[in-house]
């Protein structure tokens, strides 16, 4: 059993009205959505500050919570949906970002059953194997896990490194892909910035200086990008032109 909560916000400084802009016959954050649905969730939720957005999804059919427009991340605006319904704390709730029309279902369902699996964590993600070419990009985050899958640091550095003669171990990419125990998200919005997150700009070192346990595995499907860009929304809108 688990919930997906969609944060969606029209905000976006490189694409205003991100969640709003049209690929093929509707906009990008129903795609999301779509993709949420096929998951088996309980439940899927788009979060959203924007009677916009709300209106546009509302009219496809979707639950949609109204969330205050003064959250600093998406997992905040998820803490707030959590709230809302009040949900028992062991309950698995996955965030899935508005800007990811391409994510496999299989890769949805799997983040959610790794918290079942796996009792002691308190969150689950994914990870992709990534070239040491493609690491030296600080836009691209990288994780690496103890042998058991639980995450030991993420950073936009090339981690680890590889010292001239040694043997170079293999490079991951994260996935941004969370679920999380209900309990722990609430927890985890009250805690300060770590100086590791603000450091990084990763949220998700916040929970790791405070030792919470982040369960990591292979995504079990390619992630394709989300869209960040204008040459992000081409690409993706070339690639469903393409199946359709």
């Amino acid at each position: 059993m688990f919930h997906i909560v969609i944060p969606a916000r029209f905000g976006s400084t490189r694409l205003p009205g991100k969640a709003l802009l049209p690929i093929l016959d509707k906009p990008m954050v129903a795609w999301v959505w779509e993709r949420a649905m096929q998951a088996g969730a309980d439940r899927v939720i788009v979060a959203t500050d924007d009677p916009r957005i709300a209106d546009a999804m509302t009219s496809l059919g979707a639950e949609v919570a109204m969330t205050r427009a003064d959250h600093a991340s998406g997992t905040d605006r998820l803490a707030e949906v959590v709230a809302q319904l009040s949900l028992p704390d062991d309950q698995i709730v996955v965030n899935l970002q508005g800007d990811e029309p391409l994510m496999p279902p299989t890769n949805i369902r799997r983040v959610a059953a790794m918290l079942t699996e796996h009792p002691n964590a308190d969150m689950a993600t994914l990870m992709e194997p990534l070239s040491r070419a493609d690491a030296t990009q600080a836009s691209i985050v990288k994780v690496v896990c103890s042998d058991g899958g639980r995450a030991l640091y993420f950073s936009r550095a090339v981690i680890p490194a590889h010292r001239e003669g040694s043997e170079a171990a293999p490079v991951f990419r994260h996935v941004g892909l969370y679920a999380y125990r209900a309990g722990f998200l609430g927890k985890f919005v009250s805690w300060p910035r770590s100086p590791l997150e603000q450091s990084e700009s990763l949220e998700q070192l916040r929970a790791l200086a405070h030792d919470a346990h982040i369960q990591v595995e292979l995504a079990p499907e390619p992630v394709p990008a989300g869209v960040d860009t204008e040459a992000d929304l081409a690409a993706v809108r070339d690639l469903l032109a393409s199946d359709s």
